[in-house]
């Protein structure tokens, strides 16, 4: 004998609950999610130009080279590091405009830029310019 299918035994799909999970999933990503803005350093690249610009003799920079070892040179001179603050008040003295280059070697102590930096920001020298050397 034949069965007859009645309206009542069919099966639905009853898809409340799992849009439920899903609204709560997406309230909870919402909620979790930070929107924060980061901080970003302004860098201005310079410009090609085909000739160089003449060496101002007044306004030649102030060179700190820091070696492999972490001594400290002023313009090809050896400097303590207690005495940085002073070599630095000199050269700004005798140069008030001259941009400051530190070029420490990448194996050089951190301890060693840092006073350089703290240095130069006492003395009052606004333009700092960090690069690495090889040797």
């Amino acid at each position: 004998m034949k069965r007859r299918r009645h309206a009542d035994d069919e099966a639905e799909i009853n898809i409340t609950p799992m849009l439920d999970i899903v609204f709560i999933m997406l309230i909870f990503f919402i909620v979790t999610t930070s929107f924060v803005k980061e901080r970003g350093l302004d860098i201005s690249r310079p410009t090609k130009t085909s000739e160089p610009p003449p060496p101002d003799p007044d306004n030649l920079p102030i060179v700190v080279k820091i070696n492999h070892t972490s001594v400290i040179t002023i313009n090809d001179r050896e400097v303590d590091l207690a005495a940085m603050r002073a070599n630095l008040e000199r050269e700004n003295a005798i140069r008030p405009d001259a941009p400051l280059i530190i070029a420490a070697h990448p194996d050089s102590d951190t301890e060693a830029l840092v006073t350089v930096l703290d240095a130069a920001n006492i003395v009052g020298i606004t333009a700092v310019s960090v690069a690495t050397t090889q040797g």
